[in-house]
């Protein structure tokens, strides 16, 4: 019945289907879930009550004559003054030059409008002559296309819902719906177009973005149990025992957030399924300790593990301190672009001999002459985009390791559930003990002075700083330019007393190389450099990081470039050098300055910014929900991804004839068609 055309709603004829085609409604059902995107609430309330800069509603008597100005061709103004409660309240209407002659001193008028708290005044949009009519009606607003009226849209609705309400069918369990006291679909549905209150609509958009997100995680429940039926293989029995003594022989503990994501990674090693895991924390936390227990758990399985990163100075870092980690333990190979000639044939000869037990190297690791004995475990770090031909190009050689990704991003969970809903997402959010928090202060532009003086001050204590150039959108050769500038003013300004170096993306990979080496053994003291300054080098003796402009960047950027001091036991400084102009920079300040929670500052950031922006450009696939908001409702997304697990892990789509209904709404879905619901 809900799927007849809509032209079976009295009213809509040839004509007007084709406006709706435009707007992606066809059907009786496209009507029906075609929702308001705002409600005007027509309410009267006390002055006190009303909101600066909202559209509010308020009822008050002329007092005086009306005064009417004209400016430009066609375009006036009438201000009135209304007497409202014990107050006089300005009213500006703009071209409604006829509205003097209807308002008279004396009457009474209800007026909607923008309000000013400040200056006691509303500039109108609707006006009426006397009282509201019924106090607290709620009209739904929704976004048309081409020559559809609203009015006539909301007739068709009511035509439509009174019609047909009845044959809209629940597709949420009863047990679901009981828990979360969520209204049946067919109430909520009449209760999202015409409210009888604002506690119904609270109900009904409730019950609504609910049903989205559990739609939308049963959605990607299904697809990554798809990918893990079509990846059986590798599973790793590691041994416990040795596994327990090499933790036990650790110079430091794991945090609990350690213990709980190597549990998981672990247990995906030993699963049947090959492991597709996020392993994300801050700068700091420790990832890179899990994951190196992790290889030795690999090693212990009789299999080869990899780590691959994306720099060649990176990738030596990581094999140092693996070789001081595992000691007589394990074979620890380097194998970048730099590995030449018989070096480079002796490592390839181990790798395939199975001599080295773990590889640490750039994409070098994947190249063709590369050939594994018996690859388990690959670790990617940070930025390093493995996706699907890199692992095409292990599965050519006849590999199909477990692969667990890192990331120094703290992505908000909301988004981490929902951009990585395929993947399993591991969290470690706590720091290990003794680390002391960077000290975090907003200097204005003028106090560049006393800024510089401080630097001076710990390079002469023998520390290093850093120092960001200001970041123009789009243009990669005024970033440079900036960053010239400053070197040059900084080498003008420390003269022959500190060694300034330059750092930026057209340099070559060899150039960048040698900078960051040059700075990593103290020859260099302050490098300025654009954005590009290497994730996850680890400098320890960097102390300050000073960034210009810091309003043009986002709050996850400042705190990822925040992450490069504070890897010593001395204390660390960042220094934000901005002069926002507006409201959201004055906040990322404020915000940096106070807390150094990566976590807590991403949600931050993506109140700010959106979604969308999270991501740098609006990112393909992030879904568009109709209600939920992904910010701002990321509990019950949360509530909803824990309940479609339990769904797709107790098989009820398939055995329980309550879950019918979700199976049915599923199977619309074109990429879900086919094998995955048959």
């Amino acid at each position: 019945m809900l799927q007849q055309s809509v032209l079976q709603v009295s009213g809509i004829g040839e004509k007007m289907k084709e406006s709706l085609e435009n707007m992606g409604i066809y059907t009786i059902e496209d009507l029906l879930f075609y929702f308001p995107f705002r409600y005007d609430v027509h309410e009267v309330k006390p002055l006190t009550e009303l909101v600066h800069n909202e559209k509010e509603t308020i009822e008050g008597e002329v007092i005086g004559e009306p005064s009417l100005t004209f400016y430009g061709r066609k375009k006036s103004r009438l201000m009135l003054t209304l007497q409202v409660e014990q107050f006089a309240v300005k009213a500006v209407m703009f071209n409604r030059a006829f509205a003097k002659k209807q308002l008279n001193p004396g009457d009474t008028v209800t007026v909607t409008g923008k309000w000013d708290q400040h200056r006691l005044q509303i500039t109108v949009s609707q006006y009426k002559k006397g009282k509201i009519k019924s106090q607290g009606t709620i009209d739904p607003v929704y976004s048309l296309k081409g020559d559809v009226k609203l009015a006539t849209f909301r007739k068709w609705v009511h035509k439509a819902v009174n019609q047909y309400h009845s044959y809209i069918e629940e597709i949420l369990p009863y047990e679901y719906l009981e828990q979360y006291k969520l209204p049946a679909r067919d109430q909520a549905v009449q209760s999202m177009h015409f409210p009888e209150d604002r506690r119904m609509l609270k109900h009904a958009k409730r019950r609504f973005i609910y049903e989205e997100f559990l739609l939308f995680q049963l959605k990607m429940q299904l697809l990554r149990k798809m990918k893990r039926e079509s990846s059986l293989g590798n599973e790793q029995e590691y041994d416990r025992d040795a596994l327990a003594s090499f933790m036990n022989s650790l110079p430091f503990t794991l945090t609990g957030a350690q213990q709980k994501a190597l549990k998981e990674v672990l247990h995906d090693m030993k699963s049947h399924y090959r492991m597709n895991r996020l392993l994300q924390g801050d700068v700091g936390s420790g990832k890179t300790a899990v994951a190196a227990i992790a290889l030795y758990g690999t090693i212990t399985a009789g299999k080869q593990g990899a780590l691959m990163v994306p720099t060649e100075i990176l990738a030596e870092q990581h094999h140092e301190s693996l070789q001081e980690m595992f000691g007589d333990k394990a074979n620890v190979v380097l194998l970048t672009g730099s590995t030449k000639g018989k070096r480079r044939r002796e490592i390839l000869e181990q790798i395939e001999q199975h001599e080295a037990n773990i590889v640490v190297g750039t994409h070098a690791l994947i190249q063709d002459d590369v050939q594994y004995s018996d690859l388990g475990l690959v670790v990617v770090d940070e930025q390093h985009r493995f996706g699907v031909n890199q692992r095409r190009t292990l599965r050519d050689k006849g590999l199909a390791p477990d692969v667990l990704f890192m990331t120094a991003t703290p992505i908000p969970r909301t988004l981490a559930i929902t951009a990585f809903g395929d993947m399993d997402v591991s969290v470690i959010d706590e720091m290990p003990a003794g680390r002391k928090p960077v000290e975090t202060y907003w200097a204005k532009d003028h106090m560049l002075d006393r800024v510089l003086t401080f630097i001076q001050n710990e390079v002469n204590q023998g520390h290093q700083a850093y120092v960001i150039a200001p970041l123009i959108e789009e243009s990669d050769k005024l970033d440079i330019q900036n960053a010239v500038d400053i070197h040059m003013q900084l080498q003008q300004y420390f003269s022959d007393s500190v060694k300034v170096g330059l750092m930026h993306g057209r340099l070559s990979v060899d150039e960048k190389e040698e900078v960051m080496r040059q700075f990593a053994e103290n020859e260099i003291q302050v490098l300025v450099s654009t954005t590009v300054v290497e994730v996850g080098v680890n400098v320890p003796n960097a102390t300050i990081m000073l960034i210009y402009d810091a309003e043009r960047f986002g709050l996850s950027q400042l705190h990822q470039l925040r992450g490069r001091v504070g890897r010593g036991s001395s204390q660390s400084y960042c220094i934000l050098l901005a002069d926002p102009k507006n409201d959201v920079g004055k906040e990322r300040m404020r915000v940096m300055t106070e807390t150094t929670d990566g976590f807590e500052l991403s949600e931050h950031d993506l109140q700010l910014r959106g979604p969308g922006d999270f991501f740098g450009t609006k990112q393909s696939g992030m879904p568009v929900f109709k209600v939920a908001d992904m910010v701002h409702d990321y509990r019950a997304l949360e509530t909803a991804r824990n309940d479609a697990q339990t769904i797709i892990m107790n098989g009820s789509l398939d055995n329980d004839e309550e879950y019918k209904g979700l199976k049915e709404e599923l199977r619309k879905d074109p990429v879900l068609q086919g094998e995955v619901l048959d």
